[in-house]
């Protein structure tokens, strides 16, 4: 249905079923739900008629083939035009079969991991008639008090930009109308949702223009530059004006100065919540900054339903730009093929053969195997299959390992830690004891992990937080293991076992109370539906570990955000002529984090050399050629990540003291060296100036080519003209 046909469809529109196209409302309001009778209550809060949902455009969290198809067949029949609905749903780190959370995902560095999870998720979400997922969220983060930092693939823009780029091909493929397997993607929040002041979800959020174009913007970016479809508005203030209504952000700059041409939709009930923030009287006002700004689809509130047709005819509101907003909307259903086949890829027969597949499950266990970090490990890990371990804590035979955004997942289809042992190992020498609650224990749990660990040569600990401790509306000020678990710690220790602890949590942690007390630490993260499988693999050492971290660790909670690609000041802490005190620093801890960006550790070890840079000047048009040789020093075959990051000595405004430009994974047997190139270009040097032109400085510069963001070999080299 090319866009003539689409203009000649809503011009038979009514003002009214034009505005409908614009509303977006959960599944239940809708005939053929199987949860309908439930809504009597929310439609009369909204102010909801049956009017409104026999024209509203698009569905929220409605899924499985089976209602799906019974609702767009109820609506069909009840719509005077015909026109079928958008099914969407948050669809974020897979559907049935669930992987990693997207923080560990991005601990892989591996985008075609990262893609193929997106594939799998696509293909099972659209078998259940999903049209578009709610993902990827692309937003940097930096504050681990935030909850949804696990939703997130870190603090770096360049990593986090390559990983939106892969996590859209994943999810949307090449042709959307062709390939009924694939969903549509909507990158979200826009913009700078993760810079949320105090890590306090929903909070303000600050920033310069050029801080945001320069940090915040590029993930986004990237995900528009690889085709993807829609884009959801956040909930926080940019430059004092909330997202869903800042004309500049989505008109301005969205629209016009990138050219996005596709569905802007607000989150749940954004729209409304300007009254709260202060920037609309009421819900007339909220519509009208709305639609000034862009937003095409209202999330799960009325304001457009209630307002917009008055907004019109008082001339406020020029109905241009409602019939822009239908046109979006109408052109994504011509994309994913709706106007022939309402149904699309629904099918309650590919529904069962796919979900949960063999062929799934197996790369959900590559994925978790692969986006595990080994944090700590003083020659415990891997564990032998003699030796007797007491695997003891709260998640130890606990299902809640598939983490946030994972709805229509199974904890009680997910493989738990001491399954997958068992099922690596069998059971002869494997005990098991909770030791205590999440948050809470008891002396009779302490004691029966006691006698467990007593009788063992290795106790293995299972901890972390529940599920709902992260996420949407996850924040917390204290993100140390809950009391309770520090104790079982502590108890344990005291036998003098070597103790391996296994961490299940959507933030970076302040490890005080762990990393110190025990002998290994496997950041798990919520590794998704094979997480035991995976974590098994990993500490028997079928799987070598090669993931590294992608957000800090900070020494203490009082340091964050604490980030890798910081600024220097004018008295920075160790410069040769500072006093000791008058320096930028704590008095009582460190300045670096615990654990920096980029580090993870191998069963193998790796030793850098003969690092070496092709020439001490680079021009606009010369790059520079970059070597190092890695070698393999342990005894077994190892993945090491190379990673290359640069320094802008003198800027036209403040650098960053390391900036990561590229990376490389490489193989390596015992004893196997390989010599690692890069190629740097003038291009990798650019930035945001003051004036916000982006361009490279002629001057000085300095490389770095290592391991982590800290532990790296220093190479020099000077722009010039």
């Amino acid at each position: 249905m090319p866009e003539q046909q689409l203009r000649i469809l809503i011009n038979q529109m009514s003002i009214e079923e034009k505005i409908s196209q614009l509303l977006q409302l959960a599944g239940p309001f809708f005939e053929g739900s199987e949860s309908q009778g439930e809504i009597t209550g929310p439609m009369e809060a909204l102010g909801i008629t049956d009017h409104s949902i026999r024209n509203t455009g698009s569905v929220l969290g409605l899924t499985g083939a089976k209602e799906v198809i019974q609702v767009q067949e109820a609506h069909l029949k009840n719509n005077r035009l015909g026109i079928p609905l958008l099914m969407m749903a948050d669809i974020v780190h897979g559907y049935k079969t669930i992987f990693p959370v997207p923080l560990a995902i991005g601990c892989s560095w591996d985008m075609d991991m990262a893609e193929n999870t997106a594939v799998i998720a696509a293909a099972e979400a659209s078998a259940a008639g999903v049209h578009v997922t709610f993902a990827p969220m692309v937003d940097l983060v930096r504050d681990p008090r935030w909850g949804r930092v696990m939703e997130s693939t870190g603090e770096d823009p360049f990593l986090n930009s390559e990983f939106a780029r892969a996590f859209v091909r994943g999810f949307q493929g090449s042709d959307l109308t062709q390939d009924r397997s694939r969903v549509a993607a909507c990158v979200k929040h826009f913009a700078a949702y993760g810079a949320s002041e105090g890590g306090r979800d929903y909070n303000t959020v600050d920033m310069s223009e050029r801080q945001l174009r320069e940090y915040y913007l590029p993930a986004y970016r990237a995900a528009l530059d690889e085709g993807c479809e829609m884009v959801m508005t956040a909930f926080n203030t940019v430059d004092g004006i909330p997202a869903t209504g800042n004309r500049r952000l989505m008109r301005d700059l969205l629209r016009d100065e990138w050219g996005f041409d596709g569905v802007l939709i607000s989150d749940w009930g954004a729209v409304k919540e300007m009254i709260p923030h202060g920037i609309a009287a009421g819900e007339a006002e909220a519509a009208y900054r709305a639609i000034q700004a862009g937003v095409d689809i209202e999330m799960m509130t009325p304001s457009y339903e209630h307002h917009l047709k008055g907004l019109i005819e008082n001339g406020q509101v020029d109905e241009s730009l409602l019939d822009e907003a239908v046109m979006r909307i109408l052109k994504l259903k011509h994309t994913l093929g709706l106007f022939d086949n309402p149904h699309r890829g629904a099918s309650i027969e590919l529904e069962q053969e796919l979900i949960l597949s063999e062929t799934h499950r197996q790369a959900a266990r590559d994925a978790a195997a692969k986006s595990c970090v080994l944090l700590k490990n003083d020659n415990v890990l891997p564990l032998k299959k003699e030796q007797k371990i007491a695997l003891i804590g709260p998640f130890a035979q606990s299902g809640d390992i598939l983490g946030p955004w994972s709805w229509m997942g199974s904890k009680e289809e997910a493989i738990q830690v001491y399954t997958g042992m068992v099922n690596l190992v069998g059971s002869t020498n494997i005990t098991t004891a909770q030791g205590c609650d999440i948050e809470t224990g008891t002396e009779a749990q302490l004691a029966e992990a006691l006698l467990a660990a007593q009788h063992s040569d290795v106790i293995v600990l299972a901890l972390g937080e529940h599920s709902e401790m992260s996420g949407e509306a996850g924040s917390l000020a204290d993100i140390r293991l809950p009391q309770i678990q520090l104790e079982l710690i502590a108890a344990l220790q005291s036998l003098n076992k070597p103790m391996v602890a296994v961490l299940f949590n959507g933030r970076p942690l302040d490890l005080h109370g762990v990393y110190d007390q025990v002998d290994a630490v496997l950041e798990a993260w919520y590794p998704g539906t094979e997480g035991g499988a995976a974590i098994a693999d990993l500490l028997y050492g079928r799987q070598n570990p090669s993931a590294r971290l992608t957000m800090s660790f900070p020494y203490s909670v009082g340091q964050v955000p604490v980030y890798y690609n910081h600024f220097n000041t004018g008295r920075p802490q160790g410069a040769p002529d500072a006093q000791v005190r008058y320096v930028s620093q704590y008095l009582d801890i460190p300045n670096e984090p615990l654990l920096p960006f980029g580090y993870g550790l191998s069963y193998t070890t790796f030793e850098y050399s003969e690092a070496t840079i092709s020439s001490t000047t680079m021009t606009l048009e010369q790059p520079l050629t970059i070597k190092v040789r890695v070698t393999n020093t342990g005894e077994c075959t190892g993945e090491e990540l190379v990673q290359l990051y640069i320094r802008d000595l003198v800027g036209e405004v403040v650098r960053p003291v390391k900036e990561l430009k590229s990376f490389r994974k490489i193989i390596l047997e015992p004893k196997e060296s390989q010599e690692v190139t890069f190629t740097l270009t003038e291009e990798q040097l650019r930035y945001h100036h003051s004036n916000l032109e982006f361009k490279s400085d002629f001057g000085d510069f300095h490389a770095y080519i290592g391991s982590n963001s800290r532990d790296v070999t220093e190479l020099k080299f000077t722009l010039t003209k």
